[in-house]
């Protein structure tokens, strides 16, 4: 099995690595990490990934996952990517992605009558593809997967090695990483944060979310 995860720069680091540790579990299966080149590419906070293969290079993947964070932003109008991400599509059994790399999925044309979730501060973006949005951690609508907000990427491979190897196999894996969420707080929702701290988190991040807006309408505008 052939899994294929999408890096690109200003990348959040953790909607990869997390489900990245559960994808290195599945039995028989290699990990690639996928970018334009094999140059390093910096992820939010400067983490340097390393892609194992380029989109020229990429073989037929089984599963092909986008991430989210920032630097999503310039992929929903980039050809060179969307059309990657159509190609492995066509022949993948499955279809994923982690918090807001399911706008890219969408701006890819891949969502449209599609259930699908996102970070929720962009949750409201996905109908511009089409998509109908579901406020649930993980969401499955056919051969398509989509996490949630970051963290939520864990939970995705969980979900979907329990789709491909059963349950008591997933649950091995989970136990292997000891993925036992006990938080200190009840703020990692905004159905259970307080409100004012979703309107300071809503404000901090007002001037990246006009701008994926914009690219998001633009990105639809081209499909209509």
């Amino acid at each position: 099995m052939h899994i294929g995860l999408l890096v690109f720069p200003n990348i959040t680091q953790l909607d990869m690595t997390g489900p990245y540790e559960v994808f290195i579990k599945y039995p028989d299966c290699t990990v690639h990490l996928i970018w334009k080149s094999r140059d390093p590419v910096a992820a939010g906070g400067g983490m340097q990934i390393i892609p194992t293969t380029t989109y020229a290079e990429c073989p037929d993947l089984d599963i092909i996952c986008v991430p989210g964070g920032a630097g999503m932003n310039p992929l929903l109008n980039d050809v060179e990517t969307l059309e990657f991400i159509k190609r492995m599509a066509f022949s993948a059994r499955y279809v994923t992605s982690v918090c807001t790399g399911s706008l890219v999925l969408g701006a890819a044309g891949l969502l449209d009558g599609k259930r699908a979730t996102t970070h929720w501060m962009s949750h409201e973006m996905l109908a511009e593809f089409g998509a109908i949005p579901v406020s649930d951690r993980v969401v499955q609508d056919g051969n398509i997967i989509t996490g949630g907000g970051v963290t939520a990427g864990i939970d995705f491979a969980l979900v979907l090695a329990r789709e491909i190897y059963g349950a008591r196999a997933a649950q091995k894996m989970q136990l292997a990483i000891e993925y036992d969420p006990q938080p200190p707080f009840e703020s990692g929702s905004p159905s259970s944060a307080p409100a004012d701290l979703v309107a300071e988190v809503r404000a901090l991040g007002k001037q990246r979310q006009d701008e994926r807006l914009a690219l998001v309408e633009q990105a639809a505008a081209k499909r209509r």
